[in-house]
């Protein structure tokens, strides 16, 4: 995803707090954020999130790694997680002023097709060559990052008439970003001709009626 590795600061707060609560200190938050960030930068320089680099740039003890992350696949997670999260924001803002529900559900693609671009591909697949299984880095999957991108779609797929919007958007969502992942891993860019097709692909899953109630 668009620099897949940093951003938004839920994720790390939503860590920082579930760490606070269970032992009550103030840096927590800092200690995140610095986790963080030292993971994005070690995974940059050598593709890969060993606990002792990540500690080491970050200033940190191993014992500050494991009071907000169990696992390294976890910090592979939350970063995978909160670029998710920044890209949705982002995203929203350009939906928003966009003056059709079609044109926004084409703002929404072009902004997802844009992650295969070479400057953008190169952190994610860093983040996710990072871990040798990435169904078992993340445990619920892909969801946490096709949720708050399908998210998006809910709103324009309704005005467009879908009957089931939601469903209509997971599914466009699902079968959008395989098709970015194969973009990124063979190193390729949509051309203009399959942006046209993805958009009328997305808004037919919109206006399917077949099985509705």
């Amino acid at each position: 995803m668009e620099n897949a590795i940093s951003g938004s600061a839920g994720v790390a707060a939503r860590i920082a707090a579930a760490t606070a609560t269970r032992r009550r200190r103030p840096d927590y938050p800092t200690e995140v954020r610095a986790l963080l960030d030292a993971a994005q930068k070690v995974i940059a320089e050598t593709g890969r999130a060993r606990v002792a680099d990540v500690v080491a740039e970050a200033g940190l003890s191993n014992d500050a790694f494991y009071r907000h992350f169990p696992t390294k696949d976890a910090l592979v997670a939350a970063l995978v997680e909160e670029g998710a999260e920044r890209i949705a924001v982002a995203v929203a803002r350009r939906m928003a002023r966009q003056p059709s529900p079609e044109a926004k559900v084409r703002c929404w693609l072009e902004a997802m097709l844009g992650q295969a671009d070479e400057s953008r591909a190169r952190p994610t697949l860093a983040v996710l060559g990072a871990s040798n299984n990435f169904n078992t880095a993340i445990p619920t999957g892909d969801h946490v990052i096709r949720v708050p991108l399908a998210e998006l779609l809910h709103e324009p797929f309704a005005a467009l008439g879908s009957l089931k919007p939601a469903l209509a958007a997971e599914l466009a969502t699902h079968a959008i970003l395989s098709r970015v992942s194969g973009h990124i891993w063979a190193g390729t860019t949509p051309s203009t001709d399959e942006v046209e097709y993805l958009l009328d692909f997305c808004v037919s899953t919109a206006l399917m009626r077949r099985g509705s109630t």
